[in-house]
């Protein structure tokens, strides 16, 4: 299988190229879209601040190539947020896969949000195995509002939406790289994903 980790300069990339490495895939690193394009299965990594991250993809053209990619690819953190239509972090556009904003926490409750949550009302096969409230690791100081797409629900402050799928897209909020064994069966699970599922 060819599993590339789109390389744009806003990635956690290292942490999720060890997570596939465990499970017996080497994942490539890239920014080249011949490259890209050519992939079974697509990362969409990201950390960092929304404006800076969209500039790094427009400056290579990864935000009008992403929208055209028929494999599954998946959105981490920051990467979800940027398939959404718009973020508050730098008022920024997304590239508009998922149909829905993403909004800062109010400071009701800690921000950023660090730690251990659990994620609920899990669908999608992405989830296969995992049990109901099962705990995820986020660090985040924004989310995604609720739309047609969610597949995962998180309560923090309010209940928001830790997970969203789109056809071949997928996007979770939180990090299944450090998610612990549940994490890693998030991954290979993605891997396993029909393209057509």
């Amino acid at each position: 299988m060819k599993l590339v980790i789109i390389n744009y300069g806003a990635g956690n990339i290292k942490s999720i190229q060890f997570a596939f490495k465990r499970l017996g895939v080497d994942a490539i690193l890239s920014n080249n879209p011949d490259e890209i394009k050519a992939a079974d299965k697509i990362i969409f990594p990201g950390v960092g601040e929304a404006s800076t991250a969209m500039n790094m993809l427009k400056e290579s053209g990864l935000d009008k190539l992403i929208p055209t990619l028929k494999q599954p690819v998946l959105g981490i953190c920051l990467g979800m947020q940027l398939l959404c239509k718009h973020t508050e972090e730098g008022d920024t556009k997304g590239i508009g896969i998922f149909q829905t904003n993403v909004k800062r926490f109010t400071n009701e409750v800690k921000v950023p949000q660090m730690g251990w949550n659990v994620i609920k009302d899990l669908k999608s096969d992405l989830f296969k195995g995992i049990k109901e409230s099962e705990y995820m690791y986020l660090v985040h100081s924004y989310y995604a509002e609720h739309c047609n797409e969610t597949i995962a629900k998180t309560d923090y402050g309010l209940n928001y939406a830790s997970a969203l799928r789109h056809e071949n897209f997928y996007g979770v909020q939180f990090h299944p790289e450090k998610s612990g064994i549940e994490g890693v069966k998030i991954l290979k699970n993605f891997l396993n994903l029909e393209v057509k599922s």
